[in-house]
């Protein structure tokens, strides 16, 4: 029984890299997904490296960009830098935290050295977050408008600096229309 849940849950890593080969190939390597109005969000966003829980509540009237990502993926690493220029463009419009998945502070403190992100570094030791929000590919950014209403997930590595980051970006920011949703890009909503 175990062995066949283990060749199950290897096929369906398998099918989720083999989807997402297909989309960075021929769509941009990325797509959006809704998140579904009843369903409850987190109430964290990550724990800091004294492991200091961060509360969603405490950032409310914020935009906010939560990335998950780890120091072992390829397209997380080559995201960083579109997300730090990202934060520093929207200062004072748009939050931008990154959320370790599973390493220790020591490797995220190396990461954080050797790449100069300027962005948050939050941690999910665990991976209790990660699956709270339904996060099972890397990088995955939950998209989170000024209001406190979570408005879809982008699965796969975008650049935020560009303009596909900007038209998923306007509908959050304080001052957009109500209920405006971000536009999906080239791979559509499932």
């Amino acid at each position: 029984m175990a062995l066949e849940s283990l060749s199950r849950r290897g096929l369906l890593l398998a099918s989720v890299g083999l989807g997402l080969t297909r989309a960075a190939r021929g769509e941009g390597g990325y797509e959006v997904q809704a998140w579904l109005a009843q369903r409850a969000a987190p109430s964290l966003a990550g724990w800091d490296g004294a492991g200091k829980p961060l509360a969603l509540s405490d950032l409310r009237g914020q935009a906010l960009l939560i990335n998950f990502w780890a120091s072992w993926c390829e397209p997380c690493r080559e995201e960083m830098p579109s997300l730090a220029q990202l934060a520093q463009a929207q200062t004072g419009k748009l939050r931008v935290l990154t959320v370790n998945f599973k390493e220790s502070n020591a490797a995220v403190a190396q990461f954080v050295a050797a790449t100069g992100l300027s962005v948050s570094a939050l941690r999910d030791p665990d991976g209790g977050l990660a699956r709270a929000w339904g996060i099972r590919v890397f990088p995955s950014t939950v998209l989170i408008a000024s209001d406190g209403t979570v408005r879809s997930i982008v699965r796969g590595a975008l650049d935020w600096h560009g303009p596909v980051g900007a038209r998923l970006i306007a509908p959050l920011l304080p001052g957009a229309a109500a209920g405006a949703v971000p536009v999906p890009g080239p791979a559509a909503q499932r």
